[in-house]
């Protein structure tokens, strides 16, 4: 029985150094999980015998654990670069198909606009609708941008104002019976333009002017041609906030776009607006604009992408433009340990791990994300050391334990 009990020990102790020189080896993997060995005691016992008549026989490699615990997370300065802070893992699809995951986040684009792992993998997640910024799917898509061709323009729809009209502006008709004369306000004085866009993203200029009647009135004009009609009218209460007028429906007729294509077959349409006039206030400041936006823009190229700590990727795009476009997913399991290792940074389930829970970081028990910074391998190199001499030891033990049942099995073959 020695020789068996040898032989098993150089077995599990040629198996730890395997393990070891395998964490030791991916010291420096990025989101790699170190393992270890578990060893279990074999024994052998007659059926029906008590307790004290089994014996030892050696011992076995019960299990290589891994360890899922964090790694240091390290800053890259690469937009693409993502760690994982807490539970979870990235989803990606594999060339052939596989559904895998993975800790390790250094992520590129390819040539298609394609986010992607390293080895090529897709990285999967939620599309986001960028008119409402909302996710548009509960499906998981592999995440692509962009990269080979603009996004379309996007016509105008909405001008948003926030502005203070001077409360002790006079009428702008004048009074030529006061003493000394009012003379009338030229309809310019209070006025404000910015540019918008049609349908194949052309800029305009909007013009809106605002002429007091009476009161706590004002009229709304798009137009300095003094037999141009008001589009609106804002009236306001007595302590100066806005009370009626507001959103105003505006057009812009195709005929006065600076675009060539308002003739022929299927010409450009006519602008119509909603003025959000809302944030409009009369005060006794003096007329200011604090705000004046819209929701169209031209075609844009891709700039750049940041990545937001719930996982939500927002684009950049060279018209000034920044949208959401998409939103990382993560996956994380009732058990852990029981995923399996294929390689290359990546696990996949199995029955033992159970099915993968989805969701997006910073949502219920899933951690956040950290862009521009990568998990290192949480493998401790002087632990990993010092097992590493421990289980030398351990071989050249049960290696001597061989030697010395063999000395003492020739001993007994050579009596005379």
């Amino acid at each position: 029985m020695g020789f068996q009990h040898g032989l098993s020990g150089l077995n599990a102790a040629s198996k730890n150094l395997d393990v070891i020189g395998h964490n030791i080896a991916n010291s420096s993997t990025t989101g790699f999980k170190s393992s270890r060995t578990d060893f279990a005691e074999m024994v052998a016992s007659a059926i029906g015998s008590s307790s004290g008549s089994t014996s030892g026989i050696g011992v076995s490699v019960a299990a290589v654990s891994q360890q899922f615990t964090q790694g240091a997370i390290n800053s890259t300065g690469n937009s693409l670069d993502l760690a994982v802070n807490g539970d979870g893992f990235f989803h990606v699809k594999l060339a052939d198909g596989t559904q895998a995951y993975t800790r390790s986040g250094n992520f590129q684009l390819d040539k298609a606009g394609n986010l992607v792992t390293t080895d090529g993998a897709s990285v999967m997640g939620y599309p986001i609708d960028p008119l409402t910024g909302l996710t548009s799917s509960t499906t998981l898509e592999a995440l692509k941008f962009p990269t080979g061709q603009p996004i379309p323009a996007k016509e105008t729809t909405q001008i948003t104002a926030a502005l203070n009209l001077n409360a002790r502006a006079e009428n702008a008709a004048g009074d030529p019976t006061a003493t000394p004369p009012i003379p009338a306000t030229p309809r310019a004085t209070y006025g404000t333009s910015l540019e918008v866009y049609d349908s194949q993203g052309i800029a305009a200029p909007v013009t809106m002017y605002f002429e007091k009647t009476d009161g706590n009135t004002w009229n709304v004009f798009t137009s300095l041609d003094p037999a141009a009609a008001p589009v609106g009218q804002l009236i306001f209460d007595g302590s100066g906030k806005l009370v009626s007028g507001s959103p105003i429906a505006m057009t812009v007729a195709a005929a006065d776009l600076p675009n060539p294509n308002v003739n022929g077959p299927n010409p450009v349409a006519d602008l119509n607006i909603t003025l959000n006039l809302s944030g409009v206030t009369q005060s006794s400041s003096d007329f200011a604009v604090s705000k004046l936006t819209h929701d169209g823009y031209a075609a844009g190229e891709l700039n750049g992408i940041q990545i937001s700590t719930d996982g939500t990727i927002m684009a950049n795009y060279s018209n000034g433009v920044t949208r959401a476009e998409s939103q990382l997913a993560l996956a994380k399991f009732s058990n852990t340990q029981g995923l399996s290792s294929i390689g290359g940074n990546n696990w996949v389930a199995t029955a033992e791990s159970g099915t993968p829970l989805y969701g997006t970081a910073k949502s219920g028990s899933f951690g956040s994300m950290i862009s521009g910074a990568l998990e290192s391998s949480n493998v401790d190199l002087t632990a990993e050391l010092v097992n590493m001499m421990g289980a030398q030891r351990a071989y050249q033990a049960n290696a001597q334990t061989i030697k010395t049942q063999d000395q003492v099995f020739s001993t007994l073959v050579n009596l005379r």
